[in-house]
């Protein structure tokens, strides 16, 4: 028999970096549950990933138990990773702040498919693409 779950919570950290300070702490907190224990865990997962944001969903049991699971990158990151962007354009319509190519996106579509609501590879990169124009990046052939 499952453990009656209390609560689910997601959360978006920078990879090796939590800390018991918000956002982490004030989140978990009122769930009562060892943040000290998800913060080692956390950061020893995720050691390997510095320098990306890693999507985390927190399931809080009754017993105030926790389960975690570590999502992929949100895409915007990994484009910004994948081109050694700072940061997307503030205007994508007119100001443009890079190219990435067809290869360099499906790559991204590769790595992110298991957390995608679709299995057509084909799908994903249209995602992708889409996220990289509104991010002002060019995609070119």
């Amino acid at each position: 028999m499952s453990k009656p779950i209390k609560a689910q919570v997601k959360l978006q950290i920078a990879a090796g970096k939590a800390t018991p300070a918000p956002p982490v702490g004030s989140t978990l907190g009122p769930h009562g549950i060892n943040i000290p224990q998800f913060v080692k865990g956390f950061n020893d997962a995720t050691a390997k990933d510095a320098g990306l944001v890693i999507p985390v969903v927190v399931t809080i049991y009754t017993d105030r138990t926790f389960d975690w699971e570590l999502k992929t990158p949100p895409v915007a990151v990994l484009i910004k990773k994948e081109l050694g962007l700072p940061a997307g354009s503030k205007k994508p319509n007119t100001d443009k702040v890079g190219k990435i190519t067809r290869a360099q996106v499906e790559k991204i579509a590769q790595q992110k498919m298991v957390d995608l609501n679709t299995t057509d590879i084909a799908s994903a990169i249209s995602m992708v693409e889409g996220t990289a124009r509104s991010m002002g990046v060019v995609v070119v052939d």
